[in-house]
């Protein structure tokens, strides 16, 4: 099976240089990320102890940004490497000026690429964050006897469904993980099933905190403004769900006049169409892009830039998070419950079925289906005793997840 796979992505590497001209113009790709997804390496590897991170993208290498700090203190880590697939990401963790720290773009899963990037970079063990399962590259960590750790792991019903179709492979790939974090009960469940043998439970690492003050502040001139306004934010919005915001503005406006929406789209090249569509209901829309001189007559201060998400949740007092309306599974809303915000989402929430149901155990969140819900459900006061809450729980389980990595690190890897 794992030969039928590896001559898929052999047959579509003979397509690939379509696909990655439709990628580049879409500014999803650009030439330093296609050549280090061929293994083609821009960064130096230093002698010494290498640990390697591997996220998916902005949201996954968030989550791992305060255990990269801890690292960054360790002196006998010499070399932390960071990849991840997308262009966003990389913006993300470039903000933060890590010394030690490097990030390379994940290369294509292919025995080739793996190779080379095993090689050059020769990791003393691989740590893979919430979903990220690659066959050929565990097979190659598993040959050259790298461990391979699964970190807040993350398996959905509909990835299970998937897996279980090719029992055999499946737990070919996944018997090949060292240890397991599960994120939730219900991925636990799976990854018995598909027969990683050494799983421990700590918790959702999502909800820890970054924290970095210098990086998540407003600027004096947009603060000023925005005080002036009442304000709620709607963030990581997909297709069709910021009209749905836009509608909803438009119900509570005609209680409140100093009323502003920030929206915060999940992808920002999405920017265009949005106004467009925002513009269509007759409602002033500002990009944060721009740097406006003030927001006096404005409806809608779109939020049109990388990484910066932060920053506004920590002056919403209500939060929608999108994905929701829609049916892709929510988005992850612990960072805007740790600054008290009053959580509002649509019906699907199934990517964080578990952090919901905790959330509504403590009324911090609620389930909306409609604009008139979501206006008639926006608050403007926080709730600093929930925000602690999250934040204690989130402390509680960073100590415990770095722990558990020193044990590896120092027990089985520092010896060599």
């Amino acid at each position: 099976m794992l030969f039928i796979y590896q001559l898929i992505i052999s047959v579509l590497l003979l397509t690939s240089p379509i696909i990655l001209l439709i990628r580049i113009l879409r500014k999803k790709e650009n030439i330093k990320s296609l050549k280090e997804k061929f293994s083609f390496n821009s960064k130096r590897r230093v002698n010494g102890k290498l640990i390697w991170f591997h996220g998916a993208s902005v949201g996954e290498v968030l989550s791992i940004i305060p255990i990269i700090k801890h690292y960054e203190k360790d002196k006998s880590i010499k070399q932390i490497l960071v990849t991840s697939s997308t262009l966003s990401s990389l913006k993300v963790i470039k903000k933060f000026n890590f010394k030690k720290t490097v990030h390379q773009f994940y290369p294509i899963d292919h025995f080739i690429f793996n190779n080379k990037f095993i090689n050059y970079w020769k990791p003393s063990l691989g740590i893979f964050v919430d979903s990220e399962i690659w066959p050929m590259m565990f097979q190659k960590l598993k040959y050259k006897n790298i461990p391979i750790i699964l970190l807040n792991a993350r398996l959905t019903k509909k990835t299970f469904s998937r897996w279980i179709k090719i029992k055999s492979f499946a737990k070919s790939v996944f018997n090949k993980i060292t240890v397991a974090y599960p994120q939730n009960k219900e991925t636990n469940l799976y990854l018995k099933e598909l027969d990683v043998r050494n799983i421990i439970t700590i918790g959702n690492l999502k909800f820890s905190e970054n924290s970095d003050e210098n990086l998540n502040n407003i600027s004096k001139k947009l603060k000023s403004e925005l005080d002036k306004k009442k304000i709620w934010v709607a963030s990581s919005t997909h297709k069709t769900e910021e009209i749905f915001c836009a509608k909803a503005h438009l119900k509570l406006k005609k209680k409140i006049t100093n009323l502003l929406t920030i929206i915060i789209p999940r992808h920002i090249h999405r920017a265009n169409e949005i106004t467009n569509q925002i513009k269509n209901l007759n409602l002033k829309i500002a990009l944060h892009s721009s740097k406006p001189k003030n927001l006096k007559n404005v409806d809608i201060y779109l939020v049109d830039t990388f990484g910066e998400t932060k920053k506004f949740h920590q002056i919403g007092n209500t939060v929608f998070l999108g994905g929701s309306i829609i049916k892709r599974g929510g988005q992850n809303p612990l960072e805007a419950t740790r600054f008290g915000a009053k959580i509002l989402h649509g019906p699907n929430t199934d990517n964080f079925k578990d952090v919901y149901k905790h959330l509504k155990l403590l009324n911090i969140s609620k389930k909306i289906n409609t604009p008139l819900q979501l206006a008639s459900s926006i608050i403007f006061k926080k709730n600093k005793n929930s925000g602690k809450k999250i934040k204690q729980i989130g402390k509680k389980i960073l100590k415990k997840t770095i722990n558990e990595l020193d044990n590896l690190i120092n027990n089985e890897y520092k010896k060599t």
